[in-house]
């Protein structure tokens, strides 16, 4: 099986060779006529857009130059100035909120603000307890014991329940518990 094998790969290998040979003999002619052909046309496009890169280049890199200078002067100086805007800006928001205070004529205070807190947390405390509790007891209802029934199952006749006594007897005496019915 092994010798089959080798042989069937040596026989692929000889016949990959003669496609090739036959191939570039048949192709290659051609190939050469077309680069022939085609060669001085590249080379003349090639030098034209050489030529034409070069001074399309020779004629943006001052402009590029200046533009990248304008650009980092903008930018120092609008950094400094957008501090100085920004100071403003907060100077006349913290302006405005004390006029609107004064207007209202109430202040908020730190403590108030801590109860409003306290009572929030509180809120949230209570209801995520309420949750979890709810949680707990949901998962030990499957332990809990089947609510009784009125009848006992398998009960077809009323002789077959059980009756409780009506009549007790104690140290005492004889009791009658009236509370006590006939469930029949």
């Amino acid at each position: 099986m092994r010798n089959e094998l080798g042989q069937s790969v040596d026989h692929f290998k000889r016949a990959a060779s003669m496609a090739a040979h036959e191939t570039s003999a048949t192709v290659s002619p051609k190939i050469n006529a077309a680069r022939d052909r085609v060669q001085p046309a590249a080379s003349k496009a090639k030098g034209a857009a050489t030529d034409s890169w070069d001074s399309a280049l020779a004629a943006l890199t001052p402009l590029v130059t200046a533009a990248t200078d304008n650009v980092r002067q903008a930018g120092k100086t609008t950094k400094k100035q957008s501090k100085k805007q920004i100071k403003a800006q907060q100077k006349q928001a913290e302006k405005l909120r004390k006029k609107a205070e004064k207007a209202t004529g109430r202040k908020q205070s730190r403590k108030g603000k801590l109860a409003g807190y306290a009572l929030l947390g509180t809120a949230v405390g209570l209801g995520a307890a309420y949750v979890a509790r709810r949680r707990r007891e949901a998962q030990w209802d499957e332990y809990e014991p089947a609510p009784a029934t009125s009848r006992p199952v398998g009960a077809d006749d009323a002789a077959f329940e059980p009756v409780e006594p009506v009549v007790y007897t104690t140290a005492n005496g004889t009791v009658t518990d009236q509370s006590k019915q006939d469930p029949r």
